[in-house]
């Protein structure tokens, strides 16, 4: 039996996420997720590596779009397979893909104009990667999985999936398949989710793989205790408001800025706060609440507890949830302190990018960071302290507070990665490290090497390999 694991995407870098098992000529793709970082978008308008039209079946671990925004393009270009996925991802994967094609659309058009203006040509084609009708077709070829029932997806191969902890809906992935009278397994992890956070149940521990493929987002982090986020979320609002400025909070619209309701619900019932006008400036932010209120067998007991209890921590008095464009605009014409959460995470589009150009150089308003900031994003530059960054094609000094609050990261650390990691009874074969930057997938790699003396691999982008399937 032939076996093949290729790398399509997330290999030496976070975005992208697109990994191609191969099992006796049934191609099997994890994840098909946008790269996001400036130096590998254009890899979203190359060639597929792989025909689409021969890949059977895609196992999706979330609906972040750097793990399922590629799928119209691959219907686009002849997909025609079946999308594997946990029922609440399937509803977010819908309310994500269609907000990403909406938000691409108007954006070729803006920079087709932008660069018309400026007399030149951008890197990228001035055109929708896809658009509305391919997200259509999309929905079309989309099947629910439930955490724990093995699924058939070819031959002798069977699929299960496990909650990860990450996101609401998220996987690990189990592939499981038979070689010579014996079962082999390969586990995916996805986005490895954090023990003890609010809302959401803790990562599953699995204790048998032969290969294991694991991120390493934060495998060179200690994440502060997420005891202290309260605290520090007070501290910056009541800072900002003494200044006289907004706070700003660039937020994923899944988990993300459910969380942030849930803690200044919090907040607000203790009365350590200002009972500030909150503006949720996300449509898809706000769809996704809705999402997470249908899906409360995916709470933790301590949120379950507040459900029964008739509290409800997505929503409170002060709180307005914008939907139009209109509702948008009108946010920065308010006068008096305020907090605006809005998308993208990283500020690479949607209407954060607005509020930025209103706050960004008012020395008085805060720009609050509650997630990673990959590589070459807009997100990244502010962050690392660039003093003028450019937004919709101008140039504005960064005169802003900018703080990071990193206790509300949804992906594990180094310690809670080895934490999962301790789970597997007898070693792996072979740990392939992915979604990492720069020096971290080597640095992970050798701490696992260390403190299980696995045999660890940091693959590079397209690397192909045959996975032994010998007794």
């Amino acid at each position: 039996m032939a076996v093949h694991l290729q790398f399509l995407g997330a290999a030496r870098n976070v975005t992208g996420s697109r990994h191609l098992l191969a099992i006796d000529g049934r191609k099997v793709l994890v994840d098909c997720g946008l790269y996001q970082e400036r130096d590998f978008r254009s890899r979203n308008w190359e060639t597929f590596p792989v025909e689409p039209k021969d890949i059977d079946t895609v196992l999706l671990t979330h609906a972040h779009l750097d793990h399922c925004g590629f799928l119209p393009r691959l219907v686009r270009e002849g997909f025609r397979g079946r999308i594997l996925c946990t029922p609440p991802t399937h509803e977010i994967a819908k309310i994500m893909l269609l907000d990403s094609a909406r938000i691409q659309e108007e954006d070729a058009h803006f920079k087709k104009k932008r660069h018309k203006r400026e007399r030149r040509k951008g890197r990228h084609p001035e055109v929708a990667l896809y658009n509305k009708r391919d997200v259509q077709r999309t929905f079309s070829l989309f099947e629910s999985v439930k955490y724990g029932e093995p699924m058939v997806i070819g031959g002798s191969a069977t699929t299960t999936f496990y909650d990860a902890g990450h996101i609401l809906g998220s996987a690990m992935i189990k592939v499981r398949f038979s070689s010579q009278r014996k079962s082999h397994t390969i586990i995916f992890s996805g986005d490895v989710g954090r023990w003890k956070k609010p809302i959401l149940k803790d990562p599953t521990l699995l204790d048998q793989a032969d290969y294991v493929m694991v991120e390493s987002t934060y495998g060179d982090t200690f994440h502060e205790d997420s005891s202290g986020i309260k605290m520090r979320l007070c501290e910056v609002i009541n800072s900002t408001v003494e200044r006289g400025g907004n706070v700003v909070i660039p937020s994923f619209a899944v988990e993300r800025t459910q969380e942030l309701l849930y803690y200044l619900s919090a907040l607000l019932r203790e009365d350590r706060v200002p009972h500030l006008m909150t503006f949720v400036d996300s449509p898809m932010a706000i769809r996704v609440t809705e999402v997470f209120q249908r899906n409360q067998d995916c709470f933790d007991e301590e949120m379950l507890s507040l459900v029964r209890s008739g509290r409800l921590p997505f929503y409170f008095s002060t709180l307005r949830l914008t939907r139009s464009s209109a509702e948008s605009k009108a946010i920065n014409h308010i006068r008096a302190s305020c907090i605006i959460i809005a998308g993208s995470g990283m500020c690479t589009g949607g209407r954060i990018k607005h509020h930025l150009i209103s706050n960004i150089s008012r020395p008085e308003s805060t720009i609050l960071f509650v997630g990673y900031q990959a590589h070459d994003t807009l997100g990244r530059e502010i962050l690392e302290g660039k003093k003028a960054v450019r937004i919709h094609g101008q140039t504005y000094p960064v005169k802003a507070n900018v703080v990071q609050l990193s206790g509300f990261s949804a992906h594990a650390d180094q310690d809670e990665l080895l934490r999962w990691l301790s789970g597997f009874r007898s070693p792996p074969r072979e740990v392939f490290i992915v979604h990492g930057e720069g020096k971290v997938p080597n640095l992970f790699a050798k701490v696992v090497e260390k403190e299980y003396g696995w045999k660890t691999t940091v693959p590079e982008y397209l690397t192909r390999i045959a996975l032994s399937t010998d007794a």
